[in-house]
């Protein structure tokens, strides 16, 4: 084992000092972890029991941490008022893609319950941003599709996050003789986690903003206070039934949206530290679950998982756009570019203990099959699909797609 986290350690410390050169070529941190990860799972070097082990820990770390710092970043004034592309993609696109992805599902998985239809749609939805690094910071694409874009992905996860439990639940209950014991699970859930989250962000945000009002705390340690509200709020939450997940994304929001930007640390993690939990929880999946996920590839989960790329989330982002002065190059645009990432894997660990083995595993298998794929995918069209759009815009002139982003630098909607 020392010698596989050795490695791996090594491995890390080698991609940091490439990573600038290597963001302007297809291969991207994710495909870069995931397949050492991989590499790393056929030498022997790391027992697999034991890297189940960290990876849980890591997994359930990473989602609390990540679904805490999207929702504090999120600028509801801003959003509400002219954010109108990712409005559309989140409040029509995201179920619009859980309905069409149960549909694509009923097709090729027959006799599956429809609520573990929609679970596997529902785990499929989020996106990552990360898997696009190449898209949403290249500077020749306008700030507004970048922008909306980051914005989608930021808040995708923490939305259907209680539709992956709803379904969860329900598909456990369906197959459950105790289907009283279920409801009221599902209930609590989806109920106490957002209202424990809510208090605990209010109160740490109050807490935060007198502390630095009377200059008893520093930028320093404030980060490590918005890391202990996190936290916080996922104990809490667990300790009376609700569920922590939702608590520390309900957190998040009502963090963010009282401090406005007064907590730089919100802002900084995710381009520092931030990565190193991205990473880690790349290198992992592909060390823990992508080997076994590969023998699980059959014809049909791999028909779901290109029918879910190329066409349930392009047509769900169309649709929802249909109306806006978004152009027909931009829509396509969006929805090529969904990576699924950390929030499916994450989810799919998630839900494995909620639900009957007879459909937890496969939804495991077949998300983490997602995951890597979609990574290759996105990650090598990312830089030349960028460019594509780039030109495209570039040769329609002054249009939507050029209007100046609609919020500040210092205060960003994620």
């Amino acid at each position: 084992m020392t010698a596989g986290l050795l490695l791996s350690a090594l491995f890390m410390l080698a991609f940091t000092m490439i990573a600038k050169r290597l963001s302007s070529t297809v291969l991207t941190a994710p495909m870069a972890f995931l397949a050492f990860g991989y590499l790393l799972s056929q030498t022997g070097l790391t027992p697999h029991r034991e890297v189940e082990e960290i990876l849980h820990v890591t997994a359930e770390f990473a989602l609390v941490i990540l679904l805490f710092l999207d929702a504090a970043q999120i600028d509801f004034d801003a959003l509400r008022r002219r954010h109108l592309w990712p409005q559309r993609m989140l409040l029509i696109g995201l179920p619009l893609a859980i309905v069409l992805g149960a549909l694509a599902a009923w097709a090729l998985l027959p006799g599956w319950p429809v609520f573990a239809l929609l679970l596997v749609a529902s785990v499929l939805a989020p996106t990552d941003a990360a898997l696009g690094q190449a898209v949403v910071t290249n500077p020749h694409i306008p700030e507004r599709p970048r922008r909306a874009l980051t914005v989608e992905s930021g808040l995708n996860d923490g939305l259907a996050l209680p539709a992956v439990l709803l379904f969860a639940s329900l598909t456990a209950e369906e197959m459950s003789q105790n289907n009283v014991e279920w409801i009221l699970f599902g209930i609590k859930q989806v109920t106490l986690g957002p209202i424990v989250g809510a208090v605990i962000g209010v109160v740490g945000a109050y807490a935060l903003l007198q502390a630095k009002a009377r200059d008893y705390t520093s930028d320093v340690y404030e980060g490590v206070g918005a890391l202990a509200l996190a936290g916080t709020a996922y104990l809490a939450a667990t300790a009376v039934d609700g569920n922590g997940f939702i608590a520390a994304f309900a957190a998040g929001l009502c963090f963010g949206n009282q401090v406005k930007g007064k907590c730089k640390f919100v802002y900084e993690f995710t381009e520092s530290e931030g990565q190193l939990i991205t990473w880690s929880a790349f290198l992992l999946i592909g060390l823990a679950l992508v080997p076994e996920a590969l023998h699980h590839l059959t014809p049909t989960t791999l028909a779901l998982i290109l029918l879910s790329l190329f066409i349930v989330r392009p047509l769900a982002i169309w649709i929802s756009l249909i109306g806006t002065d978004a152009a027909p190059v931009t829509r396509i645009f969006f929805g090529w570019f969904g990576p699924r990432g950390l929030a499916t894997a994450l989810f799919a660990l998630l839900v494995v203990g909620q639900t009957v083995e007879e459909f937890g595993q496969p939804i495991l298998m077949l998300a983490v099959n997602a995951v890597w794929i979609s990574a290759l995918l996105h990650g090598v069209s990312a830089a030349p699909g960028a460019r594509w759009y780039a030109a495209k815009i570039k040769q329609k002139g002054k249009c939507a797609e050029t209007k100046p982003v609609e919020t500040s630098a210092k205060s960003p909607a994620t």
